[in-house]
């Protein structure tokens, strides 16, 4: 493991293991999913780990934006910009522990993409140590810049593979002054469809968040987290969590807020709903939505899936796969929530009752992730929605994506990395570092 300290360190690293032709495993605050940023079994692979370059160099409140080095913490730059009464926007349950460079190297989605975008979105500009040890400076901060191909968007979604992040500029937007939250109960996928239709007719560009969670979701939830204040419904097939950050005064605000959700409640697109009362109040209905990992990991072990399809998809992707799980594993309970207003779900699919989880899932889970691939490649979706490719789903990339693509994609990496020794054998099949 090496700990460079200055994006100089980071290149002669960089230049040292091409040299010995050994490979090298970019890592930032080791929170992904998909074995990105972690060594294979293999003993043979460094770890670069870019935890100390974590200054935050300039913030321009003129320009909008914060320059910070690929270790930042994302708490840590959201914190920064708070001081100056700015937001940024990027938000994800692992935002204490998680790095810029990761974020941008997994292009991290989040909570607020429906509104603010992805971490792509948000990234101005970049700096980049390339496999060769040269460093590439595009952290001008520029808007408007229309000189050829667009450097900062081949490396952001990488994973690594084709150049090290070192520093980053992130964009910056006005701090909402009032922000309001609601738990609606909805009967069926449809009609949360239709509230959030509602949702983007009635509050425009002050929609922030919509967050779906299935009934099993929530009974994970209550069953683990007791303490915590869940909706005060039992039977509502799905829950949906909403939020808005807006400009005007909390009394407007929250007008516009009711009036929505009352008209929601006459068109039969909920059955139910809570207002949050406080910022408090908020914040603790987070807390549940923030919990359902955790409380599926207490569970027992289970089969994760990060997936997306076209918004207006969602019902029907959702009705045709668990109807395909439920016809081979009838018992098995599918914990479904996530991103509703990006189209983007984390389906994942929990052992029955009574069934060990551990032996559910080496029985089971090359099977059940092979079922819902397939049916999100028959519907025109993607099979990692913002976990990135990593090695865990290097095979699946390959059955999903199109041969022309894959194409374009090794070309791209042979041209970049000629050697193979940035985070090889992860996003695409690549052979050791020769």
């Amino acid at each position: 493991v090496v700990r460079p300290g200055s994006t100089a360190e980071v290149a002669l690293v960089v230049q040292a293991c091409a040299q010995a032709g050994v490979a090298l495993v970019p890592q930032g605050g080791n929170t992904g999913l998909v074995l990105g940023g972690t060594p294979d079994t293999s003993g043979t692979e460094v770890v670069l780990s870019l935890q100390r370059l974590n200054t935050i160099r300039h913030l321009d409140p003129n320009n909008l934006t914060l320059v910070a080095e690929a270790g930042c913490v994302l708490q840590t730059v959201q914190d920064a910009a708070a001081r100056a009464g700015l937001l940024f926007p990027l938000s994800l349950a692992a935002q204490g522990t998680c790095t810029v460079g990761g974020n941008l190297a997994t292009n991290a989605g989040g909570t607020q993409v429906l509104r603010y975008g992805n971490a792509r979105d948000l990234c101005l500009g970049l700096e980049v140590v390339t496999t060769q040890g040269e460093v590439w400076d595009g952290l001008s901060g520029l808007r408007k810049d229309n000189t050829g191909y667009d450097l900062r968007h081949l490396f952001i979604g990488s994973e690594g593979t084709l150049g090290v992040i070192t520093a980053a500029c992130l964009k910056l937007v006005a701090a909402p002054r009032s922000r309001q939250t609601a738990w609606v109960a909805v009967p069926d996928l449809d009609a949360a469809l239709a509230l959030l239709a509602g949702g983007h007719r009635h509050l425009g560009p002050a929609l922030t968040g919509f967050e779906l969670m299935g009934r099993p979701a929530l009974a994970l939830v209550h069953k683990h987290f007791p303490t915590l204040h869940l909706p005060p419904w039992d039977q509502a097939p799905y829950s949906v969590l909403l939020e808005t950050a807006d400009h005007d005064d909390d009394a407007q605000a929250r007008q516009r807020f009711e009036q929505f959700l009352e008209d929601a409640l006459t068109r039969g697109h909920a059955s139910d709903a809570v207002l949050a009362e406080s910022l408090g109040h908020g914040q603790a209905m987070w807390a549940v939505r923030e919990r359902i990992p955790l409380a599926q990991a207490q569970e027992g072990l289970n089969v994760k899936h990060d997936v997306s399809v076209a918004i207006s998809k969602v019902p029907g992707w959702v009705a045709a796969v668990t109807q395909r799980l439920h016809a081979r594993w009838p018992q098995a309970r599918i914990v479904a929530f996530g991103h509703l207003g990006d189209g983007n779900l984390h389906f994942n699919v929990q052992a029955p009752e009574g069934v060990e989880p551990a032996a559910f899932l080496a029985a089971h889970e090359a099977a059940i992730q092979a079922e819902v691939h397939d049916e999100v490649t028959r519907w025109g979706g993607s099979i990692s929605a913002e976990h990135g490719i990593g090695r865990l789903k290097v095979d699946a990339l390959a059955a999903s994506k199109s041969p022309v693509a894959l194409d374009l994609m090794a070309r791209i990496k042979a041209a970049l990395d000629p050697l193979g020794t940035l985070n090889p054998g992860r996003v695409v099949p690549t052979q050791r570092p020769r």
